[in-house]
C-alpha cells in the first residue's frame, strides 16, 4: 500500500478535488466563485469559465428561498456547517435539485472567515421520486378525506390502522377509538376469517358483508368493497370501503312503490275504460239507431238530448283518460304530413254548429308565412284547437270567436307556429288566470258553475303543447270583454307530395258492397244488437257469434270477408281468436279483422294491430267508425 506521505498531501487532495463525483466549490465571502471542480460544471451544465463569470444567485431557481439564516449562524460560529436541499436552473433551462453541504474556512491564527466550501450532490432523480410519492400521498389523503364512502384500512391481523371521517359517521366511533381495534367488531369474525383466507378474488366476501355494526348496536346496510394494500409486491393489509345503502334503499323502495302505483293506476284506468265504454256503446249506439227511425218532434228532441248527454259523458271519460295517459308518460308524438290551413278549416267546421246555436260569429286567419305543409302530430294539434275553441264558444254568450295562425320562426327546415283563439266572452278574473292550466281547476265554483266539464281540458292542452315543443298561455282583452288563449308548436317543413287520386269506396257499386260477408263476434247483448243494426243500416248483412271460439268455428264453415272482433270475451278473447284465424289461412286469403274494444289506453291499438288485426275502433262504437272500418277494408281489397 503506497505511503500518503510519499505521494504528498497536496497531490492527493488535488486528485480527489478533480475526480470526486461530488461537486466542490470554493466561494468567497462576497459570494463569488473562487474555484470549482469538474463535477460542479457537470451538475449545472456550464464550463469553468462560464461558471466563474456568474454568481450563485444568477441561476438559483426564482421560486426557491435563500439560506441566509444558516449563513449568519455559520459566520457567528453558532454552527460549523449546515445542509439544505436547493433548486437551481440548469444551463439548458431545466430545474435541478441539489443537496448542499456548506462549511466555513477560517484563518488558523486570527479565526477570521476566509471562504466557504460548498459541496453539491445532484438529487434531481431522487427528488422527482419523492415528489411523486408526496403527490400520491396527498391524492390518497384527499380521496380518503372527501370520499362519500367509509374507508377503513386494517392489517393482516385484522387490526384497524386508520379511517376517514365518513367511517366515523357510519360506525359511530371516533378514528382514535377504531385504531388498534379489530375490524371484526364491525363486520363479524366469520367475514374477517374469510377475507384473510382468500388470496385474490374477494367478490364472494364482499357479497357476504351486507351490514356494519354501529357503536349503538344498530346494523347499517352497506355495499362493501375490499382492496388489498400491496407494498413491495406483498399484501400488507386491506382497504375496506363501505357505502351506506340506507338512503339508496329508501329511494329504491319509493321507486318500486311509485312504479306499482302507476301500474295499478294504468290497470285501473284500462278496466274503467272498458267497464264504462261498454255500456256507453249501448246508450249512444241505440240513440243513433233510434234517430234513424220515424219519430215525432217531441220524441226526436228527447232522443237528441239522450245523445248529447251520452256524448258529454264520453267527453269527460276521454278527458280523464287522456290526462292520465299524458301524466304517466304514455303519450307520444306521431309525425305525419298535413296542411295547417286544412286542420284549421276542418276544426272550424266541426265547431260551427255549436257556435251557430248561440248566434256566434266564427272567423279564421292564417298568415301567408305559414308553410303549406308541415310534419307533426296533427291529432294533438287538432285536439288543442278543438279544446280551446270549445271553451271559447262555451264561455261566450254573444259576439264572436276568432282563430289566427302565424309563423314566428322559420329556419333550417323547421317552423314555429303561433296560434291565438280570441273571444268576446266573460273573460277570466285576473286572480284566477294563473291557475287556469292546473288539473281539475275551474274558474267558476262547482256549486254555482253554469258550464259542464272536468276542469282537465286546459291542463291537457298544456301537456299536449309541451309534447309538441311549445308553450301555452292566457292574456285578457284589455280594451273589450273576452279572452285570448295562445300557444306555440314546432313543426318540420315538408314539400307538397304528389299523390295519385283514387276513387272513394263510397263511389263503389252497392251490389258489390252488399255481397260482403261480415261476421260480428261480441259477447255483450246490447252491443251485439247495436253493431248488427249499424251494419244493416249501412246496407250489409252480418252473422253474429258470442265469443272467440265460435268465431274460429264460424270461419272454418264459411269464407267471411270482414270480422268485427270484440277484444274481451269469455272462453277465448279476440286476440287469441285472431291469431288462430290468421294462422289457419294463407296470406292472400286473409280475413280483414277489426278490433272492437273498450280499452282506449296508449299502446292498445299497437298491441291489437301487432296481434294480426287490421283495424281498431274503440267503444262506444259510432256509425261513422263502423263505416270507416268497412271503407278501409274496401280500399285494401280495391273492390270496384
Amino acid at each position: 500500500m503506497p505511503d500518503t506521505e510519499v505521494l504528498g498531501h497536496q497531490a492527493l487532495f488535488e486528485h480527489v478535488y478533480k475526480n470526486a463525483p461530488i461537486g466542490i466549490a470554493l466561494v468567497s465571502m462576497d459570494r463569488k466563485w473562487m474555484s470549482v471542480n469538474p463535477a460542479v460544471c457537470k451538475i449545472f451544465g456550464y464550463t469553468p469559465e462560464e461558471l466563474m463569470a456568474l454568481s450563485a444567485e444568477d441561476f438559483t431557481s426564482p421560486d426557491h428561498s435563500d439560506h441566509k439564516g444558516f449563513k449568519k449562524e455559520l459566520l457567528d460560529g453558532t454552527i460549523t456547517s449546515y445542509e439544505i436541499e436547493k433548486k437551481y436552473l440548469h444551463k439548458n433551462g431545466n430545474h435541478i435539485w441539489t443537496s448542499i453541504h456548506v462549511s466555513l474556512v477560517r484563518d488558523e491564527f486570527a479565526g477570521s472567515p476566509l471562504f466557504f466550501i460548498t459541496q453539491f450532490i445532484d438529487i434531481t432523480k431522487s427528488k422527482a421520486v419523492e415528489l411523486k410519492l408526496q403527490d400520491s400521498i396527498e391524492r390518497y389523503t384527499s380521496l380518503k378525506k372527501y370520499n362519500h364512502d367509509a374507508i377503513i384500512s386494517f392489517g393482516l391481523d385484522g387490526s384497524i390502522l386508520n379511517g376517514n371521517q365518513v367511517a366515523e359517521l357510519l360506525t359511530g366511533y371516533q378514528i382514535q377509538e377504531l385504531i388498534g381495534s379489530s375490524i371484526s367488531e364491525l363486520i363479524g369474525d366469520s367475514n374477517l376469517a374469510q377475507i384473510l383466507s382468500v388470496s385474490t378474488d374477494y367478490s364472494a366476501v364482499e357479497k357476504s358483508i351486507n351490514v356494519i355494526k354501529n357503536k349503538d348496536g344498530r346494523e347499517i346496510e352497506v355495499l362493501a368493497t375490499l382492496a388489498p394494500i400491496i407494498i413491495h409486491n406483498k399484501n400488507a393489509g386491506f382497504y375496506f370501503i363501505a357505502k351506506d345503502m340506507t338512503e339508496q334503499k329508501r329511494l329504491l323502495i319509493e321507486k318500486e312503490a311509485a312504479e306499482k302505483t302507476n301500474k295499478a293506476k294504468s290497470e285501473f284506468l284500462a278496466m274503467m275504460s272498458h267497464e264504462i265504454r261498454t255500456p256507453m256503446t249501448g246508450v249512444i249506439g241505440m240513440t243513433d239507431l233510434l234517430l234513424a227511425t220515424t219519430l215525432d218532434a217531441e220524441q226526436h228532441e228527447y232522443v237528441e238530448n239522450i245523445k248529447k248527454s251520452g256524448n258529454t259523458l264520453l267527453t269527460i271519460i276521454n278527458d280523464i283518460l287522456d290526462f292520465s295517459k299524458i301524466e304517466s308518460g304514455k303519450a307520444e308524438i306521431v309525425q305525419e304530413q298535413f296542411s295547417v290551413r286544412t286542420v284549421v278549416s276542418e276544426t272550424l267546421n266541426i265547431m260551427l254548429p255549436k257556435a251557430l246555436e248561440k248566434n256566434l260569429e266564427m272567423t279564421a286567419s292564417v298568415c301567408p308565412n305559414v308553410p303549406a305543409l308541415v310534419l307533426g302530430d296533427v291529432t294533438k294539434l287538432r285536439q288543442v284547437l278543438m279544446n280551446l275553441l270549445s271553451n271559447a264558444i262555451k264561455f261566450t254568450p254573444a259576439g264572436a270567436v276568432a282563430i289566427s295562425v302565424e309563423s314566428t320562426k322559420l329556419e333550417r327546415g323547421t317552423a314555429c307556429l303561433h296560434f291565438e283563439i280570441r273571444d268576446t266572452g266573460i273573460g277570466v278574473p285576473e286572480e284566477k288566470a294563473v291557475h287556469l292550466f292546473e288539473p281539475f281547476y275551474q274558474a267558476d265554483h262547482f256549486m254555482t258553475r253554469k258550464t259542464e266539464g272536468t276542469g282537465l281540458g286546459l291542463a291537457i292542452c298544456r301537456k299536449l303543447v309541451h309534447l309538441m315543443g311549445g308553450e301555452i298561455g292566457y292574456k285578457p282583452c284589455r280594451e273589450q270583454p273576452g279572452s285570448t288563449f295562445w300557444f306555440t308548436a314546432g313543426f318540420s317543413i315538408q314539400d307538397r307530395p304528389k299523390c295519385a287520386q283514387k276513387d272513394s269506396p263510397a263511389q263503389q257499386d252497392n251490389q258489390t258492397e252488399n255481397r260482403l260477408n261480415i261476421l260480428i263476434a261480441e259477447d255483450h247483448n246490447v252491443n251485439r244488437f247495436v253493431l248488427t243494426k249499424m251494419v244493416e243500416k249501412l246496407g250489409y248483412s252480418a252473422t253474429v257469434v258470442e265469443n272467440g271460439e265460435d268465431a274460429v268455428e264460424a270461419v272454418k264453415r264459411y269464407p267471411y270477408d270482414l270480422i268485427f272482433m270484440d277484444v274481451q270475451m269469455p272462453n277465448m278473447d279476440g286476440i287469441q281468436a285472431t291469431r288462430l284465424i290468421k294462422g289457419s289461412m294463407p296470406s292472400e286469403k286473409s280475413i280483414f279483422i277489426v278490433a272492437v274494444t273498450a280499452h282506449a289506453m296508449k299502446g292498445d291499438s299497437e298491441k291489437y294491430l301487432g296481434a294480426g288485426m287490421d283495424e281498431y275502433i274503440s267503444k262506444p262504437v259510432s256509425m261513422d267508425a263502423v263505416s270507416g272500418a268497412i271503407d278501409k277494408f274496401l280500399k285494401s281489397r280495391d273492390i270496384s
